[in-house]
C-alpha cells in the first residue's frame, strides 16, 4: 500500500516537471522568433536606407561622421530636456506693487519689500515707524511726506521679523514684537552728526510669557510700563527691563484689540463680548508699581467690538463693532465715584473682522477700515465725509492719525498710504466759525479770523494739489 502511494506521488511530480519544461521551451521559442523577426526588419530597413541618396552619401563620409551625428542628437536633446525642466519649474515672477490714486492721497511710502504689518508715530510728531515681514523697521520723516522722493532709515531685525512696532515716549527708541521669537525686542536710536540715526538692539529680549498670538504692544507715555496683549484674553504689564508687573485676564473669551491710553494711565481691551474694558495701572509717589484696578466699561454695543481708539487727551474714545455701528464716548468721568462714560453718538457703518478705528487727536474725525477700504466721518455730525476704496491689495493692518491731525496713514500691503485729513480741516473751520460768532473780545475775534483764513488756505491747497 505504501509502495503504491509513493509510486503515485513520484508520477505526479514527474508530470509537473514535464509541464514546466514544455512551458519554458515554448516561451524560448517565441522569444527566438521575435528576435529573428527583428533581425529581418533591421536588414530590410538597412537595405532601404542604403538604397537612398542619403545612404550613398553616408558611405562616402569618414568614419567619425557617426560621432558627429550623435553629438547633434545630443545637442537637440539637451535644450529639449532643459525646456521641459523649465516648464516643470515655472519662474517665480516678482509681484507688482498695487496702484491706487485719490485727490486726497498725499503720498505712498514704498521702500519695504514685504507686507507692512504695523506703524506708529513718534510723540514729537517728527517720525513714522513701519515694520514689515522683510525683516526691517523703517523710520520716515513726516516733513518729507509731501516730497516727491521719500527717504527712510532702516533697522534690520536679525534672524526674525517684527509684526508690531511702537515708539518710546522720548522718540529715542522703539519696541517690536518678534514673529518667530514671540517676544519683545527694544531698539535704541542714536542720532549722528549728519542727522541720521544708528540702531542698536538690546542685548537680551524679553522672556517668552504669552501662550497665544499677540495682537498689540505699547509703551506708556509716562515711560513707566510696557503692555502686551494676546488673543487668549491675557494682558501683561511689564517694566522696562522685561519683568512682569501684573497679568490681566479680560474675561472677553477672545481679545481682538488692546491699547494704552495716550495719557499713560489706562489699558483697555475689547473682544468677543459687546463692551470695552478699561483698567488703570497705578504707581506710587516714588514711581513703584502698586496695582491694576478696574476703571470703567463702555457698554451699549449689541455684538463684539472689533477695535477702539483714544483721543490725544484720553477724554474721548471711539469704538467699532460687529453690530454695524461706530460709537463716540465721553470718558472724562470720575470713575472712582462710579460715574460711567457717556455715549455721545452712534452711527451706522460698514465693518468686518479685523476692522480698525482711528480717532484724530482733536477728536473731530473718526476713520474706520473695512477690508481694503477706509471711511472718514465727522464726530460732530456723524456724516460720512470721505471714502477710499481699494486702498491696499490686502486687508488693512493699521490705521492712525498723526499727532497734529494733518494726516491719516494706513498699511495693508508693501506700501503705506498717507492721506490729507480734509475732514479735519473742515471741522476745525466750522468750530472756529462758531466760536467767532460768540466771541466778545476784539482780540479774540482777530485771532480766530486769522486762524480761519489759515485753515481755509491749507484746505484749498490740499484740494487743489496735483493728484498723486
Amino acid at each position: 500500500m505504501e509502495f503504491a502511494a509513493l509510486f503515485a506521488l513520484t508520477l505526479l511530480i514527474g508530470m509537473l516537471i514535464i509541464l514546466v519544461a514544455v512551458a519554458v521551451g515554448k516561451q524560448k521559442g517565441e522569444i527566438s522568433e521575435q528576435l529573428e523577426q527583428n533581425e529581418e526588419d533591421s536588414v530590410e530597413l538597412y537595405m532601404f536606407y542604403e538604397s537612398t541618396s542619403y545612404g550613398s552619401q553616408r558611405r562616402n563620409q569618414p568614419e567619425h561622421f557617426d560621432h558627429e551625428k550623435q553629438a547633434e542628437r545630443n545637442a537637440v536633446k539637451a535644450p529639449t530636456a532643459k525646456k521641459q525642466k523649465q516648464q516643470q519649474r515655472p519662474r517665480k515672477e516678482k509681484a507688482q506693487q498695487h496702484t491706487f490714486s485719490h485727490p486726497l492721497l498725499a503720498s505712498s511710502l514704498k521702500s519695504h519689500s514685504g507686507n507692512v504689518t504695523s506703524l506708529d508715530f513718534s510723540s514729537n510728531g517728527k517720525y513714522l515707524a513701519t515694520c514689515a515681514d522683510d525683516r526691517t523697521v523703517r523710520i520716515w520723516s513726516t516733513k518729507e511726506f509731501l516730497d516727491r522722493d521719500h527717504k527712510c532709515l532702516r533697522a534690520n531685525v536679525e534672524l526674525d521679523h517684527a509684526t508690531l512696532v511702537r515708539f518710546s515716549p522720548d522718540s529715542r527708541a522703539f519696541i517690536t514684537w518678534l514673529a518667530n521669537g514671540d517676544t519683545i525686542r527694544i531698539f535704541k536710536m542714536t542720532k549722528k552728526d549728519d542727522g541720521s540715526f544708528t540702531f542698536k538692539a538690546s542685548p537680551e529680549d524679553f522672556p517668552q510669557k504669552h501662550k497665544a498670538s499677540v495682537i498689540n504692544i505699547g509703551i506708556a507715555e509716562t515711560g513707566k510700563f510696557i503692555m502686551s496683549a494676546s488673543t487668549d484674553t491675557n494682558i501683561l504689564i511689564w517694566d522696562l527691563k522685561g519683568e512682569v508687573l501684573a497679568s490681566i485676564i479680560t474675561n472677553q473669551m477672545t481679545n481682538s484689540y488692546a491699547a494704552i491710553s495716550p495719557c499713560g494711565r489706562f489699558v483697555a481691551s475689547c473682544g468677543f463680548t459687546p463692551d470695552v474694558k478699561v483698567w488703570e495701572v497705578c504707581f506710587g509717589k516714588g514711581g513703584d508699581f502698586k496695582e491694576v484696578t478696574r476703571a470703567f466699561d463702555l457698554k451699549g454695543h449689541s455684538a463684539g467690538v472689533h477695535s477702539f481708539a483714544f483721543s490725544n487727551d484720553s477724554r474721548r474714545m471711539a469704538t467699532v463693532s460687529k453690530d454695524g455701528t461706530w460709537r463716540l464716548w465721553d470718558t472724562d468721568v470720575e470713575y472712582k465715584k462710579q460715574q460711567d462714560p457717556y455715549l455721545l453718538k452712534s452711527v451706522p457703518c460698514q465693518s468686518s473682522e479685523g476692522s480698525r478705528v482711528a480717532l484724530s487727536p482733536d477728536a473731530r474725525v473718526v476713520a474706520i477700515s473695512n477690508g481694503c477700504s477706509v471711511a472718514m466721518y465727522s464726530t460732530s455730525t456723524g456724516q460720512l465725509e470721505e471714502e477710499f476704496h481699494g486702498v491696499h491689495s490686502e486687508e488693512i493692518t493699521e490705521l492712525r492719525f498723526d499727532i497734529n491731525s494733518r494726516y491719516l496713514v494706513c498699511s495693508g500691503d508693501r506700501a503705506v498710504r498717507v492721506f490729507h485729513n480734509a475732514p479735519g480741516y473742515r471741522a476745525a473751520i466750522q468750530d472756529m466759525q462758531a466760536m467767532l460768532k460768540n466771541a466778545q473780545n476784539e482780540g479774540m475775534k482777530q485771532r480766530l479770523q486769522q486762524q480761519i483764513q489759515e485753515a481755509q488756505s491749507t484746505l484749498d491747497t490740499v484740494l487743489t494739489a496735483p493728484k498723486n
